[in-house]
C-alpha cells in the first residue's frame, strides 16, 4: 500500500517565526472561488497574522471571492478586465483602488491576468503571487495539467514576489507536493490547494520580515 510523504516546505517556517510589529496593509486580487483570499482573512481575524485587508479586487462577476468578502465585512471592488484596453488601463484603476484604501502590499490570490509595469512599479517589490508549481517550471496556466503531461513525480506551489516576465521573481516559500499515480488534474490540484493555503500566509509574513 502506497503512503503519501508530507510535504516538504522550505523555508520550515510558522507564522509564530515571524512576528510583526507593523500592521500590513494588504490589497487583494483575486478571480475565482477566493480559498486562498480565506485563508489570509482568517489568519487575520485569528491575530495569527498581523494585516488588515482594506479591499479586495475581483475581475469575474461570478466569482466566490465576493461572497468571502462579504462574510469578513471587507469591501470588494469590481473592474471588469473585459472593459480595459489595453492591461495597463486596467492596472491604473487597479493602483487608483489600492491608492485609495491606503494598500501598501499588493497579494494576487489567484488573479487570473497578466499585470503589468503600471501595477509592479507603483508597488516596488511588493506584488507578491501565489503558483500552482514549483517555479521556475510549469509557468503560466493550466500548471497542474502541464505537471501530470511532464510525467514529474512532484509538484507543489510557490509564493514570490511578482516580476514583468510571467510566473517570475524572487521566490519565498515553497511546499513539495507528490503527484501519485491515479492523480487527475482534479486530485492533485486539491493536494496542492492544501499546501497553498498552508504557506501563502507565512510567505506574506516573510516578504515583509525580510523588508523586500
Amino acid at each position: 500500500m502506497m503512503t503519501i510523504s508530507p510535504s516538504l516546505i522550505s523555508p520550515d517556517l510558522s507564522l509564530a517565526d515571524i512576528p510583526l510589529e507593523e500592521t500590513l496593509s494588504l490589497g487583494v486580487m483575486a478571480s475565482g472561488s477566493g480559498s486562498n483570499f480565506a485563508v489570509l482573512a482568517a489568519a487575520i481575524a485569528k491575530k495569527q497574522l498581523n494585516a488588515r485587508i482594506p479591499v479586495l479586487i475581483y475581475n469575474n462577476p461570478d466569482a466566490k471571492v465576493k461572497e468571502k468578502a462579504d462574510h469578513y465585512n471587507i469591501p470588494a471592488v469590481f473592474l471588469d478586465h473585459r472593459q480595459f484596453k489595453p492591461r495597463e488601463e486596467l492596472d491604473r484603476a487597479i493602483v487608483e483602488t489600492f491608492q485609495e484604501y491606503g494598500v501598501k502590499w499588493v497579494i494576487m490570490a489567484g488573479w487570473m491576468r497578466i499585470v503589468t509595469p503600471v501595477l509592479l512599479d507603483a508597488f516596488p517589490d511588493r506584488v507578491i503571487n501565489i503558483h500552482p508549481s514549483l517555479l521556475p517550471s510549469f509557468k503560466g496556466v493550466r500548471a497542474v495539467e502541464q505537471a501530470l503531461a511532464a510525467g514529474v513525480k512532484v509538484t507543489g506551489c510557490t509564493v514570490h514576489i511578482a516580476r514583468a516576465e510571467v510566473d517570475s521573481g524572487p521566490i519565498l516559500m515553497q511546499a513539495v507536493v507528490p503527484i501519485l499515480p491515479d492523480d487527475t488534474a482534479a486530485s492533485l490540484h486539491e493536494r496542492i490547494q492544501v499546501q497553498e493555503h498552508r504557506i501563502f500566509p507565512v510567505a506574506i509574513a516573510l516578504a515583509a520580515k525580510l523588508g523586500l
